[in-house]
């Protein structure tokens, strides 16, 4: 029998996903840090809303979030004037079981907003461990569009 390059790669992939969680495989590389979502997503100073993370998808992709901080920011074409604004900083229980849900209601800071397009950061931290068995930490950011009007 002979085998191809092509064909390889095909029965390679097969045993991956077969050895792949069904719920993992339904899961975006993006989204071993983290689902953010802001409710409602059109706001101006003053307004109260809610944030929610949901790290379904991290834990079974091997990530386990030990710190979340939120920031207001201004991810293209910033010009140097809209630097992140804090929004929360929290601690998480990295050995909670799967789904793991954080979720807060803060209100949108009366700060200088310009003409710009804004996202709600999710920078999430975690822990991984080393080659010679230390613990380090890593960050990964992903991120929710909002309007402030």
């Amino acid at each position: 029998m002979k085998l191809s390059f092509s064909t390889a790669i095909v029965t390679f992939a097969a045993v991956l996903a077969a050895g792949t969680p069904a719920a993992a495989q339904s899961c975006s590389e993006a989204e071993r840090f983290g689902i953010v979502t802001v409710t409602p997503s059109t706001l101006s100073p003053g307004d109260n809303f809610t944030v929610t993370a949901n790290f379904t998808c991290a834990g079974q992709l091997g990530v386990h979030p030990q710190y979340t901080d939120y920031y207001i920011e201004v991810p293209v074409n910033n010009n140097g004037y809209e630097p992140p604004i804090l929004l929360a900083r929290r601690t998480l229980n990295a050995s909670s079981p799967t789904p793991l849900f954080d979720e807060f209601t803060v209100q949108l800071p009366y700060a200088y907003y310009f003409n710009a397009s804004y996202v709600v950061m999710l920078d999430t931290t975690y822990p991984e461990t080393g080659a010679n068995g230390s613990t380090y930490s890593v960050v990964g950011s992903v991120e929710h569009n909002i309007a402030i009007v």
